[in-house]
This record gives C-alpha cells, sequence and structure tokens, in this order.
C-alpha cells in the first residue's frame, strides 16, 4: 500500500468559538481525494487551566453532525502526549483541534521516490506572508 506524505495541524479556537465552515472545506479535500483525514481530536481548556480531549461524541449535536461527515479514519494516532503538549499552549476557556492527514494527491509521488531510494533532506512550510510579499516585490520588479 502507498500512503502520502502525512503532516498535522493544530488550530486554537480563543474563547472557543468555532465557525461551521471549516468542515465543509475540509470535506471538500475529502471528497476530491486530496487528502484522507487519519486522526482528530479535540482539545479544551477550561477557565481552571483543566486540560481535556473532547471525544467526538461528547461535542454539542451541530458541531457533531459536522464532524461526522468527515469520515476520520480513526487510526489512532494522536495521544496523550500530544493533547498535553497543544492543550499546554492554550489559553484558558479556549479549544483547539488537532488534525493528522495524509496527502493522498502525493502517494503515487513518494511511492515513486521511495523505489528511486530517493531520501527526504528538508520539509517545510512557508508563511502566507512571505509569499505575498515576494509575488509584490517581483511583480514591481
Amino acid at each position: 500500500m502507498s500512503i502520502g506524505p502525512v503532516e498535522y495541524i493544530a488550530i486554537g479556537f480563543p474563547g472557543s468559538k468555532f465557525s461551521g465552515e471549516i468542515v465543509p472545506a475540509l470535506r471538500d479535500l475529502e471528497d476530491r481525494g486530496i487528502i484522507r483525514i487519519l486522526d482528530l481530536i479535540v482539545i479544551h481548556k477550561d477557565e481552571s487551566g483543566e486540560v481535556e480531549a473532547v471525544e467526538l461524541n461528547d461535542t454539542g449535536s451541530e458541531e457533531r453532525a459536522l464532524l461526522d461527515t468527515l469520515g476520520v479514519a480513526g487510526e489512532r494516532l494522536l495521544g496523550l502526549e500530544d493533547v498535553e503538549d497543544i492543550g499546554a499552549t492554550l489559553e484558558p476557556g479556549s479549544t483547539a483541534a488537532l488534525m493528522l492527514w495524509e496527502n493522498v494527491w502525493a502517494a503515487g509521488f513518494a511511492q515513486a521516490l521511495r523505489n528511486a531510494d530517493g531520501i527526504l533532506l528538508a520539509n517545510g512550510r512557508i508563511p502566507l506572508e512571505l509569499i505575498e510579499e515576494a509575488m509584490r516585490e517581483g511583480a514591481t520588479a
């Protein structure tokens, strides 16, 4: 079985405010075969500083219905240490979502690299602000 690169993201929601438009955007990526969500944990820090992983079944009905549409693979790759690490960064009364996904679109390419004995030497993300700045500078050059 060929698997694409796997990435994670942790997104904080100060004051535990959550917009439902995130889930349909993720669902679209899944439906188009771009990503496959392997694991997803919702983490909450209460006003006293206690951190807990919120089971998807314990979320509100509206949030649960949205999250259920994602079809998380349920690989249980994220654990207590991940919850604690992200929870430590949260302000009291805030929530975070920690998600692990496979870049399905890149699975064939990744397998071709493995077959060619390729070794990953570097990987990273460039902040949007830097790209926008470079594009503005390039347009004026």
